[in-house]
């Protein structure tokens, strides 16, 4: 590796020195060559935990061999998985057949609303997958995800009260190593390892990405303080996956704390656009660009990739650029786009669509009139505007027109799928609002917004922190307006 940074380098002494870490490692600033450093400078045997099998493949051609680099789950299956390979990959089968092998057979009426088998054995499925993402040692209510249009008084207790049974129903299903009507996946056997109170074998362990970590793999990593020296390494401020369970456990994490701020990836000009977000999402620490490398901020004709903030912006930017002449390859999303135009399709031929976010809906009108005034409904709005604007036959027929990144004049992604990837040029996409106003004027008469929500904030950080040498603010452009800090 290049001749270490001075952060760099103090992190290795507080390595060497025994002491529990938690590293800042702000985008591009060399956070896996800084624990190639630490494990280099020792003889002790470690573990890293990584992201995803690509990031610990890569891992482990770059650290010594006294470093053994997994994700956490093929630490889980190497202890405990293994016992069930028989039940995984299992061929996938719609959720409602589940249900009725679990006993679910009849509708249950909530409130003014009947929630079908269909439904109801989707939603103790999604419970069991939220109680394997939890350090909660029991199924409990909070597990029971909240049902779309399912608002009325005491109406998510009494779906908690329906569902929990048969959630514990499956997951007794699933304690059977070799038969079960439940599809084993790899979330299951991570959390009865979990449970099992598992000790690693390692002098240290590091947990990469660690602001993403999910509340059963933080506490098996925590359970570990008393052998092993533990090593944190992620960014506060990229934690955007809270609505799936993930959520930062570093910040109050019981360790030395140091940072990496210097970004390989960009000069100057980006780091200054990253830290006016940094700042709107108090984020602990703030960047410097390499001075050698030329990076500038302004519009872009022709981008390599458009980074949007959802599926739906997504959408309507591909169908933007293929009536431009473009050949556009989208990132994910392209399946969930197309099951919602099926359902909005179902919805508007007056048939009831099965969607598990339109469900509850009998037609297309009422979806209308939800998203327009129901304050719970209006982040659909963007997908009703997009369907009653190009139909769904528009937006079937631009799905299949996509075409693979390579062969591609543009990739459009959203920046949660575009964490941990990077391009030389990026535009951010149209969807991206400033906050709402206030009721107040400033001194000039204008209206004064509402703040940046930290969600918002670090979103936004992790869209343009993406670019490598020229970064189009796009949507973001209201960063420029006052009250916003330049």
């Amino acid at each position: 590796m290049q001749t270490p940074t001075d952060e760099q380098a103090h992190a290795a002494e507080v390595f060497q020195d025994g002491q529990h870490l938690v590293l800042q490692a702000g985008a591009g600033t060399g956070k896996t060559s800084t624990l190639e450093l630490l494990a280099a400078g020792t003889r002790r045997r470690g573990r890293y935990l990584a992201f995803n099998k690509d990031i610990a493949r890569d891992a482990a051609g770059r650290f010594p061999r006294t470093v053994v680099c997994r994700t956490a789950h093929a630490t889980a299956y190497a202890a405990l998985g293994h016992r069930y390979a028989s039940r995984l990959n299992s061929p996938r089968e719609p959720a409602w057949r589940t249900g009725q092998a679990l006993g679910i057979t009849r509708p249950v009426r909530i409130g003014p609303h009947e929630i079908s088998p269909r439904l109801l054995s989707h939603t103790v499925l999604r419970t069991v997958t939220r109680y394997c993402h939890s350090a909660d040692r029991d199924l409990a209510d909070h597990h029971v995800p909240g049902v779309r249009g399912l608002d009325g008084p005491g109406a998510q207790k009494q779906l908690a009260q329906t569902v929990l049974p048969f959630a514990s129903k499956a997951w007794g299903d699933l304690q059977y190593p070799d038969r079960g009507a439940v599809r084993f996946e790899h979330d299951h056997y991570l959390k009865m390892w979990a449970l099992t109170g598992p000790r690693i074998e390692a002098d240290f362990l590091f947990l990469d990405e660690a602001q993403d970590t999910n509340p059963v793999l933080e506490e098996v990593f925590a359970a570990q303080r008393d052998h092993a020296q533990l090593v944190m390494v992620g960014d506060s401020a990229q934690a955007i996956y809270g609505w799936r369970g993930a959520r930062d456990v570093m910040t109050g994490f019981d360790a030395t704390p140091l940072a990496l701020t210097c970004s390989f990836r960009f000069g100057p000009c980006i780091a200054a656009e990253a830290n006016r977000w940094l700042a709107l999402a108090d984020a602990p620490i703030r960047l410097t660009g390499s001075r050698g490398l030329a990076t500038e901020v302004g519009a872009l004709a022709r981008p390599d990739a458009v980074l949007c903030r959802t599926n739906i912006g997504a959408m309507a930017e591909v169908l933007r650029l293929l009536a431009a002449g473009w050949r556009v390859a989208l990132t994910r999303g392209g399946h969930q786009l197309t099951q919602l135009a099926l359902a909005a399709r179902d919805l508007q031929s007056g048939r009831r669509a099965t969607h598990p976010e339109l469900v509850l809906f009998p037609s297309w009108g009422e979806l209308q009139e939800y998203a327009a005034y129901d304050p719970a409904g209006r982040d659909l709005q963007p997908f009703v505007d997009l369907v009653d604007t190009h139909g769904t036959d528009t937006i079937l027929t631009a799905v299949r027109q996509l075409t693979d990144e390579a062969s591609a004049d543009v990739i459009v992604t959203t920046a949660h799928s575009a964490k941990g990837r990077e391009w030389p040029t990026v535009r951010i996409g149209d969807d991206f609002p400033p906050p709402k106003s206030t009721d107040q004027t400033d001194m000039q008469g204008r209206p004064v917004p509402k703040p940046v929500s930290d969600t918002d904030a670090r979103l936004a950080y992790v869209a343009v922190t993406r670019a490598r040498r020229h970064l189009d603010l796009g949507g973001l452009s209201w960063i420029n307006n006052d009250p916003w800090p330049g």
